[in-house]
């Protein structure tokens, strides 16, 4: 009859050649703590009718341990959903310059706060500020780590304790349960809620910018939704019109940040950063992961005062953006500089790709598979920009016996394949998947599609 006292001791197995190239591989405190865990489960689920498991079975199950502790939990996928501004998959992929820009910096010092010129310490604010200056033609620029954190900002420094009139139109709840309204009311600023949900007039930012204690006028993008109908709001340069006439700043949270004209794209209209410096906007703030097509920041644009005032209060450190974040949107501004952006800017090159290049490119998957069809379909830009807008596109679609289960397997693959499921097929958009990755999901195909039939 089995025993526990069979079992090993923790130090048996260690004093062993498997053990110690565990160690090697994994580190000793590590490798003790599988150990432990595997001995203790084996105790706790003893009967005396089982088996004692043998040393070799122990540090099976001891490696499988490791290897699910070690394993990242964030890790690359490939994206072949046709939503290119996907926020559960990373957002905007960089661009191989700002990849570079990032290994440049990272793989050594830089002179993140050094100036060079004088020897000195000198202030990380410079490194994209200029590029974005020269870029908009703004007085002053600042880079913060995201763009909920820009607006936070703006109100602690400009609006704490006092009013900032707001549309209720825009007072928004967009993606992970994030809503507009809690992230203005944390500055500590007082919201002035105007109009009503479909209808805003010129005539309610004049009423209720009499108020004495009124600090702002803040303008929000709808993020992820559009509101057709009876519906009216003034436009941004109206707003400014009377804001200023009352010595009051106007700021505009875009979002998405364009610098391009959506339209040229058959898309509908995306407000450009440039149209809200135009219309007068003293800040404007932008996302710079989402159409500007770079890494997680929150840039504000505008007014050198407001901006100096901006950057000397202590949140300003405490929502700070990093070394590799700036080193990469300095990248990213730097194809627009070029005039290279639609080429070198994954986002921009997928929302610009000809219908027929996707249609050539999801022939060639299907015949290297020699299975599944091409059908027409349609893209999403996706990150809260151009709600219902959609682009043309050509998928790969395979018909399999069992889509979900195929779907689980392809999120299991290496790297993890994510597509969608449409009229019972599963379908992968070219649009999304980047031209390198295409050997790696035509291997993946090929051996899922193989197993499903042995």
């Amino acid at each position: 009859m089995p025993s526990l006292r069979e079992l090993p001791s923790v130090e048996q197995l260690l004093q062993s050649e498997t053990a110690a190239a565990y160690v090697s591989s994994y580190g000793r405190p590590l490798v003790l703590d599988a150990i432990r865990y595997v001995l203790q489960n084996i105790r706790t689920s003893f009967s005396s009718d089982g088996k004692i498991p043998d040393h070799q079975e122990i540090f099976l199950q001891a490696k499988d341990l490791l290897e699910t502790w070690i394993a990242p939990s964030l890790q690359p996928v490939i994206n072949a959903t046709g939503v290119i501004l996907h926020t559960n998959l990373g957002r905007a992929p960089l661009s191989p310059a700002a990849i570079r820009a990032i290994q440049s910096v990272a793989s050594g010092y830089c002179n993140l706060e050094y100036d060079l010129q004088i020897g000195k310490r000198g202030t990380r604010l410079v490194h994209a500020e200029e590029l974005l200056k020269r870029l908009t033609g703004a007085p002053a620029a600042l880079v913060v780590n995201n763009n909920a954190a820009a607006v936070l900002l703006i109100l602690t420094v400009l609006a704490r304790r006092r009013g900032v009139v707001i549309a209720r139109s825009q007072l928004v709840e967009i993606g992970g349960g994030f809503r507009v309204p809690d992230v203005m009311k944390q500055s500590g600023a007082r919201l002035i809620e105007i109009g009503t949900t479909n209808r805003i007039h010129l005539s309610d930012y004049e009423q209720a910018i009499t108020e004495e204690s009124v600090a702002l006028v803040f303008r929000a993008h709808r993020s992820n939704f559009r509101m057709i109908g009876f519906t009216t709001e003034p436009a941004l340069s109206e707003m400014v019109q009377v804001a200023h006439q009352a010595n009051i700043p106007v700021v505009d949270d875009l979002g998405s940040g364009s610098l391009f004209d959506t339209e040229q794209f058959g898309l509908g209209h995306e407000p450009t950063v440039n149209e809200s410096l135009q219309s007068g906007a003293d800040l404007v703030c932008f996302s710079g992961d989402k159409l500007l097509g770079g890494p997680q920041a929150g840039i504000i644009i505008g007014d050198a005062d407001l901006i100096a005032q901006l950057k000397k209060h202590p949140l300003a450190r405490a929502i700070r953006a990093d070394k590799l974040c700036l080193a990469a949107l300095s990248a990213t501004l730097t194809h627009y500089l070029k005039d290279e952006a639609l080429r070198e800017i994954p986002v921009w090159r997928m929302v610009s790709t000809p219908l027929a290049d996707l249609m050539e490119r999801t022939q060639s998957w299907a015949n290297l598979l020699g299975e599944g069809s091409t059908i027409r379909s349609q893209s999403t830009i996706g990150g809260g920009s151009l709600p219902d807008e959609l682009l043309p596109t050509c998928c790969l679609a395979l018909s399999v016996r069992n889509p979900n289960r195929f779907l689980e397997k392809l999120r299991q693959a290496t790297p993890p394949v994510i597509a969608r499921l449409e009229n019972n097929q599963i379908l992968f958009d070219p649009r999304t998947v980047l031209p390198e990755q295409d050997h790696q999901l035509i291997h993946i195909l090929n051996r899922l599609l193989t197993l499903q039939t042995e």
